[in-house]
């Protein structure tokens, strides 16, 4: 179970307390740990720059020159708008663990209380309860940062056609009913319905890349193809901004999963270390394939390759050991090419910028092949011993994950749309959205 403590980080909020409580039953208070504490503070900055500029860029550069602001636009909007909803009642409905008992499935199980709402009780001397002690302050602003790049993964998949409106009431529910109870089932600790179960997710793989995957995956769907798709030409308008965020997105993940650790310590770098060889080869895995399918690699699939190895580590990266990362980072770029190009144009939704092609598959193969790598016998750090048993426990825990956000997704979307309406109108969608939404150029010639 130590494994799974350091990689459920709701298990260190189990007891959140100040850090002279201790002293009066005559135990040694607890005390801040420098070290964690600086480690943690970077690792929330790099997870920050993953969504703002990290997936902006990333994300603008894919769509027509006509929609890059709108795409930038709502990254920006989401990381507002999730920030506050986190320190409103977020943080208090993810890991509130009031009522929880392991072994017992209860209505806490799904959804925490309200005892943190508006951050009660938190002071500059509370302190995370567990081996590694750093600010609570920290932990709360770190898990914002997971929580707010979650919703901004959907973006791709509905991106160039839905009202900016929409998108944000769209995002505040779906935070709500969707992204904090998942993550609450996942990373609260014992209680927690996928924890009780023995789900296995390090940095997010079902908490936030399946989940997003699927909702814009349903997101697509409900709002129709764009304007002329497939027969017009999409193409993205600035690759060269394209690669970049796929770089800041590199780089800022290793606050993600090696921040997952909670802690400046060996499995921190291993997470780092196998985060490094799973995009590596993800990347060169995607390259090939298309190289070998279509006559020529491209620097978009190059791209795309290096968030789909991203995606499948993360939620193994406190786990697996380095051979199991190569296969884990190699099996995602083969598999999610194929499911962003052939799977896609066979089933003909229009994922504009491959959002479940890349989050949601990558989001599976990882979760999945945790089972597998998670053990010794195969290399891995965690405590797998049987390893069909623990790749059961994954499938049902990204099954539960995919019908779930799927029915409650398409739920919030059906009521907005009669609400209110979800889609531009045509003309506006052939102005483009940064003229017709915000009444603004990316380009002025």
């Amino acid at each position: 179970m130590t494994l799974r403590k350091i990689a459920g980080l709701g298990a260190l909020l189990s007891v959140v307390m100040p850090g002279l409580a201790m002293a009066e039953d005559g135990v040694a208070a607890p005390v801040l740990n420098s070290g964690d504490t600086a480690w943690m503070l970077t690792a929330t900055a790099l997870v920050l720059f993953m969504t703002i500029p990290g997936l902006a860029l990333f994300y603008g550069g894919m769509v027509r020159s006509k929609n890059i602001l709108s795409v930038m636009m709502q990254c920006f909007a989401i990381t507002g708008l999730i920030s506050i909803l986190w320190v409103i009642y977020g943080y208090s409905i993810t890991f509130d663990t009031t009522g929880m008992e392991q072994g017992v499935t209860n209505f806490n199980s799904f959804i925490g209380g309200f005892g943190k709402a508006f951050l009660a009780g938190v002071t500059p001397e509370s302190l995370t309860s567990s081996t590694a002690l750093f600010p609570e302050a920290v932990f709360i602003t770190f898990q914002m940062t997971f929580a707010i790049i979650t919703p901004a993964l959907i973006v791709g998949a509905f991106a160039e056609r839905m009202k900016f409106s929409a998108m944000l009431i769209f995002m505040g529910v779906w935070f709500t009913l969707v992204y904090a109870p998942i993550a609450h089932m996942v990373w609260s600790g014992n209680g927690g319905l996928l924890w009780d179960w023995g789900v296995l997710d390090f940095a997010g793989g079902t908490v936030v890349h399946i989940n997003a995957g699927i909702a814009g995956l349903v997101a697509c769907i409900v709002l129709g193809k764009r304007k002329g798709y497939p027969s017009t030409p999409m193409a993205p308008h600035n690759l060269g901004y394209t690669l970049v965020g796929a770089a800041m997105l590199w780089i800022g993940w290793f606050g993600f999963n090696a921040g997952s650790a909670a802690a400046a310590n060996g499995t921190a770098g291993m997470a780092m270390l196998v985060t490094q060889i799973a995009t590596a080869a993800a990347a060169l895995g995607w390259m090939f394939a298309e190289w070998i399918t279509h006559g020529k690699p491209s620097a978009l699939g190059i791209a795309s390759g290096v968030v789909a190895g991203l995606v499948a580590i993360t939620p193994a990266a406190g786990t697996v050991g380095p051979m199991g990362s190569v296969v884990i980072g190699l099996s995602a770029g083969v598999i999610c090419f194929f499911c962003a190009t052939s799977l896609k144009r066979k089933l003909g939704y229009d994922d504009s910028l491959d959002a479940f092609g890349v989050h949601g598959i990558g989001g599976i193969v990882g979760a999945i092949l945790t089972g597998v790598f998670a053990a010794p016998a195969l290399g891995g750090f965690g405590t797998v011993t049987d390893i069909a048993a623990q790749v059961w426990i994954q499938f049902k825990g990204v099954a539960f994950t995919v019908v779930y956000t799927a029915i409650v997704t398409f739920i919030i979307l059906k009521v907005l749309d009669a609400v209110m309406g979800l889609r531009v109108t045509e003309e506006e969608e052939a102005v483009g959205l940064d003229l017709a939404q915000h009444n603004e150029r990316g380009y002025n010639l």
